[in-house]
């Protein structure tokens, strides 16, 4: 890749037009501070605003202990370790954490687009710029928030935002400077075709284990109300319950993959989730968790589940590396055995990704029982799908290629 990226309207040796050739751009470092700063306050002020509408229908505490606790949860978001009393959260709402790298992403853009960044070192500059101010911001936030029984780790709130920022403002301003269509063109083909497909596949388990996860959360339906009732929560309690389940539903969709994977997952110390046996015993009173098994061996469907979704998967991915392969323009000079190498490769990425998330997805959840919470076993789950993903995507792109019509312009005595 060149010193020099194509900005936003001038790839392909277009010319840019006058009028973005005359848009006035900022600094960088302004241009990093604002657009930082603008997602900090979201994030703050999105976690702040939950907080304070559940204070509103409480019947003790202030307004300033909401402030602290809303941001406490935009730190623990963050992986931030923020111990209460006696007790670590350090499990993060994956659906929070989304969320700011959603925001991060835009703001990343927004850097871009207003600095005119579009040399290899400006981009680098821009985008440690940007996360180390988010960074900063983590860390003040850190600060002001740890009062009395409420500790933070000032360095873990400073890594976790710089770390995130980093992740997702970088990728939104290579895709706004065209510095990903550059290193996009730059791949091998091969190498390319590997990407989507491997995002194929993580979908896919994420589709399955979602409808898995729904058609228990109807099976298990009367538990539900059960535990509505046991709370009565009121009007606003059921809203800010309804932001807690919709923070934590990709946590629970990680945790079915992670028993779709075999070695299953952990919803306290000494506690057992997984499709050889089922041992939780009492539960908190979160809907969420009304899907999970009784105590005791698990339906038989579930069993066959865990080998055919990883394949499905994997012959997702084989279909897609297929279908990007026979566009390009040497395809008649790859045979089946390319395709299935490929699909394999697509296939290890997918389980470098879902360990990446399952690792993510568990932590402390308070003191006692709950301070085990996630999948223990991440990297064992992974290595399983990515080997039941291979076998499919393998199998299926070599079948797929192989039974490719011949080109009607070929010699057949060729």
């Amino acid at each position: 890749m060149t010193d020099m990226l194509s900005r936003p309207g001038a790839r392909d040796g277009e010319t840019p037009t006058s009028e973005i050739a005359a848009a006035p751009t900022k600094p960088l470092l302004v241009s990093a501070v604002i657009s930082a700063g603008a997602c900090l306050l979201t994030g703050l002020l999105t976690c702040a605003a939950v907080a304070v509408i559940g204070w509103l229908g409480a019947t003790f505490g202030g307004a300033s202990g909401a402030v602290r606790a809303g941001a406490g949860a935009w730190l623990v978001a963050h992986k931030a370790g923020v111990t209460i009393g006696t007790g670590r959260i350090s499990i993060a709402p994956l659906g929070l954490t989304l969320f700011f790298a959603w925001c991060l992403y835009r703001g990343g853009k927004s850097a871009a687009r207003s600095s005119g960044a579009d040399r290899t070192r400006d981009l680098v500059l821009l985008a440690l710029g940007f996360a180390v101010v988010y960074g900063l911001g983590g860390l003040i936030v850190a600060l002001l928030t740890a009062d009395g029984a409420l500790k933070v780790s000032a360095f873990s709130a400073f890594l976790g935002a710089f770390s995130l920022a980093l992740v997702a403002g970088l990728a939104g301003i290579v895709v706004e400077s065209g510095a990903g269509a550059d290193i996009a063109d730059a791949t091998p083909a091969g190498l390319r075709d590997v990407v989507p497909a491997a995002l194929a596949a993580v979908l896919t388990i994420v589709a399955l284990a979602s409808v898995l996860y729904a058609v228990l959360l109807a099976i298990h339906f009367s538990r539900i109300t059960g535990m509505l009732e046991l709370l009565d929560a009121g009007v606003i309690g059921s809203v800010v319950l309804f932001a807690i389940c919709l923070m934590l539903m990709p946590n629970l969709i990680l945790y079915v993959i992670a028993f779709l994977a075999g070695p299953g997952f952990q919803l306290g110390t000494g506690t057992t989730i997984a499709p050889t046996g089922v041992d939780v015993g009492n539960l908190p009173a979160l809907p969420l968790l009304a899907a999970v098994p009784a105590d005791g061996s698990t339906p038989t469907y579930l069993l066959a589940l865990t080998a055919l979704v990883p394949l499905a998967a994997g012959a997702v991915a084989g279909l897609v590396v297929v279908r990007r392969g026979l566009a390009e323009r040497d395809a008649d000079a790859l045979g089946w055995d390319a395709f299935a190498l490929r699909g394999a490769m697509a296939a290890v990425l997918a389980g470098v990704i879902l360990f990446a998330l399952l690792a993510m997805s568990g932590g402390s959840a308070g003191p006692g029982r709950m301070s085990v919470v996630g999948v223990p076993g991440a990297l064992p789950a992974a290595g399983v799908l990515a080997a039941g993903m291979a076998i499919g995507a393998a199998i299926t792109a070599a079948v797929v290629s192989a039974r490719r019509p011949a080109d009607d312009g070929a010699d057949p005595e060729r």
